[in-house]
């Protein structure tokens, strides 16, 4: 780590607030340019813990950057990870109020709940399957603090992988009942279909960033609890949404997630 435990407070704090108060900041790395993934990490841990202290509970957990080309582009081998608050959870077929985001956007998620812990290192996929008791649809609105959306990884992790609101759909199925690689998922706006994709758009498996996440959080001396809700990563890309708009998810042998920004 090469920053300082006063830095990271004061990051953390300056990252919350902008969450909070829907203000936009420059990415942190340009006043900090020798910060690194560790000091990013750990930023992130401060804003968790700041809002436990408050009183807040932790909903659960979030992969991002899952897809092979997006890591490539970027020039990484393995997602980003964060976790959403339960006041950041919104009901299915609800309103989500813009005002209080700076630029959200939304994208479909297939999501699993674990049954039994998960620790690296060395967690596979198979696994991953193991510990799943099933599988819920899920649409993420990110919304980065960062102005125009611009930032690099080390920024994205310490703002919390943009985590803003979650919209958690009503059916979950078994493993057993579904192929994740080529569950289907088409996301419409305003009733015009924007994106549709597969689950294998997720590193060839959703499964597989489970098992990444494990592994990051192994190495910091962490598991994955038993009862773990945990978010995949963007099957679709992050889509703009506006005030007014409907947002109708649907996803293969899931049923479909909605909902409305007012």
């Amino acid at each position: 780590m090469n920053l300082d435990n006063a830095t990271i407070l004061k990051l953390a704090e300056h990252l919350e607030n902008a969450e909070l108060q829907a203000h936009d900041v420059t990415k942190i790395t340009n006043d900090y340019p020798d910060m690194d993934w560790d000091d990013a990490y750990a930023i992130q841990d401060e804003i968790r813990r700041r809002k436990e202290a408050r009183g807040n509970k932790i909903a659960g957990l979030k992969c991002g950057l899952t897809s092979f080309a997006k890591m490539k582009q970027m020039g990484v081998e393995v997602p980003v990870f964060g976790f959403v608050a339960g006041y950041m959870a919104r009901p299915d077929g609800g309103d989500i109020k813009h005002a209080e985001m700076i630029h959200p956007k939304v994208e479909a998620e297939i999501c699993i709940v674990t049954k039994a812990p998960l620790k690296g290192p060395g967690c596979h996929v198979a696994a991953v399957m193991a510990a799943t008791d099933f599988v819920v649809p899920a649409v993420e609105v990110i919304d980065s603090r960062y102005r125009d959306f611009k930032f690099d990884l080390k920024s994205v992790i310490a703002d919390n992988t943009s985590s803003s609101r979650f919209v958690i759909g009503g059916n979950m199925r078994k493993l057993d009942e579904l192929d994740l690689r080529t569950l289907g998922v088409v996301l419409e706006i305003n009733g015009e279909i924007r994106s549709m994709a597969a689950g294998a758009a997720v590193l060839g498996n959703p499964l597989a960033a489970v098992a990444m996440l494990a592994n990051h959080l192994g190495a910091r001396g962490q598991e994955i609890p038993a009862g773990t809700f945990i978010m995949t990563g963007g099957v679709t890309e992050a889509i703009t949404v506006n005030p007014g708009d409907n947002v109708n998810v649907r996803f293969q042998d899931l049923g479909s997630v909605s909902m409305r920004f007012v």
